[in-house]
C-alpha cells in the first residue's frame, strides 16, 4: 500500500496552499485511552499544527483531538503534544533537513491504515505571497480553459 492509502480521516488542505512539499513521511502516533475512538469518529483538526524534533524524537504539536462523548474521567487533553514514531534514519535525514533556514515539518493527513491511526508528515518550505498569487491565477486559467473546452464539446 502507497504512503497515505487507508481511510482518511482529516486533512491540512491549507498545508499545500502555504507550504511548498518536499518529502512527505508516514508515522504512527502514540495514543492514549479514548483518542482513537475521536479519531475513528472523525473528530480531529489538523488546523495550525506542526511537528518539532526535540532529543531525537518527533512530537506533533496543537492537533485538536476532541474528547470522546462516552470517555466521562478517562478523557484526554485535546491539544497534548503527541509522539510520532519513525524509524531512526528517517527521524535523522528529518533533522538534517529541517535545520536549514525555512522548512518545517507540517501534518498533511491523518488516516487510519491496518486498524493503526498513522499521520502523514511532509517536510515544507515557506511559500512567499507572490508564490501563492502564481498559483491561484494558473488554477484559475486551467479551469476557464477546462470549462471553455467542455462548452466547445456541448455543440
Amino acid at each position: 500500500m502507497p504512503k497515505g492509502e487507508g481511510k482518511l480521516i482529516a486533512q491540512n488542505k491549507k498545508a499545500r496552499h502555504d507550504y511548498f512539499i518536499e518529502e512527505t513521511y508516514e508515522a504512527g502516533m502514540i495514543l492514549q485511552g479514548t483518542e482513537i475512538k475521536s479519531i475513528r469518529a472523525g473528530r480531529v483538526n489538523l488546523k495550525d499544527s506542526f511537528a518539532r524534533i526535540q532529543n531525537g524524537e518527533l512530537f506533533l504539536h496543537n492537533v485538536h483531538i476532541s474528547p470522546y462523548e462516552q470517555g466521562n474521567r478517562y478523557n484526554h487533553d485535546p491539544l497534548r503534544t503527541r509522539k510520532l514514531l519513525l524509524h531512526r534514519k528517517e527521524i535523522n535525514k528529518l533533522i538534517g533537513e529541517s535545520k536549514e533556514q525555512g522548512y518545517s515539518i507540517i501534518p498533511l493527513k491523518i488516516y487510519i491504515k491496518n486498524g493503526y491511526a498513522k499521520v502523514l508528515i511532509g517536510l515544507a518550505k515557506g511559500k512567499k505571497k507572490y508564490d501563492k498569487r502564481e498559483e491561484l491565477k494558473r488554477k484559475e486559467a486551467k479551469r476557464d480553459i477546462e470549462r471553455a473546452f467542455r462548452e466547445r464539446q456541448k455543440m
